[in-house]
C-alpha cells in the first residue's frame, strides 16, 4: 500500500511520502482495529524507525512529513505548532463557491483517546481559519435532491490554522462540503459520485508543504502530485486533463 515512488524527499533527518487515500497515520482509537498504519509501512520499507510530525485524516491523501529522530521531530512540530508552516490542498466540493474566501470559524478540537489521552475534552472552540480559491467549476446533467442538476467547484485551499478536520468542517459550515466526506459531507452527492462516477473516496487531496528544514534552515517547498483516481474525476468532473 506504500512504495518507494511515494517517497517525494529523503535525506538524512526528514523523509516525506504522499499518502495514499485510506491509509492512517499513525494507530488511533476512533479506528483501533485497523493494522495498516503510514508509519509502520513507511518505517518496514525503509528499514528505519520513524516520527510523524502532523497528522493527515485517514481519508484524506497527499503530502505526510516524518522525521528520522525524536530530537527532529520536536523541531518540527514546535514549526506546525507556531504555524510557520505553509500547506495547500486540493478539493472538490458541491455547489459554486465563491472565486475565493476567507472561512474565519472557531472549532472545538476533537478528541481521540487514544493519542489525545492527557488532553482535556472541555476545551473551549479554538480560532480556526481556512482560505480558498476556486480553480474550476462545473455542472453535471445529474439530478440531486432537489435540482434537475448537479453543481461543483474544485478548490485550492489554504489552513491558516491546525485545527482537527478543519478544511472538512469549515466546507461544511458554508454549505460547501468536500465529495467523499462521510462525517461532515453531503450524503446525496456522495452517493451520486459512486454511482455514476465510481468515486469512493474522499476528494481531499495535501499538494503542497513549505517549512524550514530543521538543520540546514533552508525553506523547501514539496509538491505532491494528484493519485491517479481523483485526476479521472478532474476529467470528467471539469475535463481537466493536465493539473500541477
Amino acid at each position: 500500500m506504500l512504495r518507494h515512488e511515494d517517497i517525494i524527499f529523503r535525506d538524512e533527518v526528514l523523509v516525506v511520502i504522499n499518502k495514499p487515500a485510506g491509509l492512517l497515520v499513525h494507530p488511533s482509537w476512533i479506528d483501533k482495529d485497523e493494522t495498516q498504519t503510514a508509519m509502520k509501512l513507511l518505517r518496514d520499507l525503509i528499514g528505519q524507525w520513524v516520527y510523524p510530525v502532523h497528522r493527515l485524516d485517514k481519508p484524506t491523501s497527499g503530502i505526510l512529513v516524518f522525521a528520522l529522530s525524536s530530537e527532529i521531530a520536536k523541531a518540527l512540530t514546535a514549526a506546525f505548532t507556531e504555524r510557520s508552516v505553509s500547506k495547500e490542498y486540493i478539493a472538490v466540493v458541491r455547489g459554486h463557491t465563491c472565486e475565493a474566501e476567507t472561512i474565519d470559524y472557531p472549532l472545538r478540537e476533537l478528541w481521540d483517546k487514544m493519542t489525545d489521552r492527557e488532553s482535556s475534552r472541555d476545551k473551549p472552540a479554538q480560532p480556526a481559519i481556512t482560505c480558498y480559491e476556486r480553480l474550476a467549476i462545473a455542472e453535471l446533467p445529474i439530478a440531486v435532491r432537489p435540482h434537475l442538476s448537479a453543481r461543483y467547484s474544485l478548490l485550492r485551499v489554504r489552513p491558516q490554522t491546525g485545527r482537527s478536520r478543519q478544511i472538512r468542517r469549515h466546507l461544511k459550515h458554508i454549505f460547501h462540503q468536500i465529495i467523499g466526506d462521510h462525517k461532515h459531507g453531503d450524503n446525496a452527492h456522495n452517493r451520486m459520485f459512486a454511482e455514476h462516477l465510481d468515486c469512493h473516496r474522499l476528494l481531499l487531496h495535501a499538494s503542497m508543504i513549505s517549512f524550514a528544514h530543521p538543520v540546514s534552515g533552508e525553506q523547501m517547498s514539496l509538491h505532491a502530485p494528484l493519485p491517479d483516481d481523483f485526476m479521472a474525476i478532474l476529467q470528467r468532473v471539469f475535463g481537466i486533463t493536465d493539473f500541477c
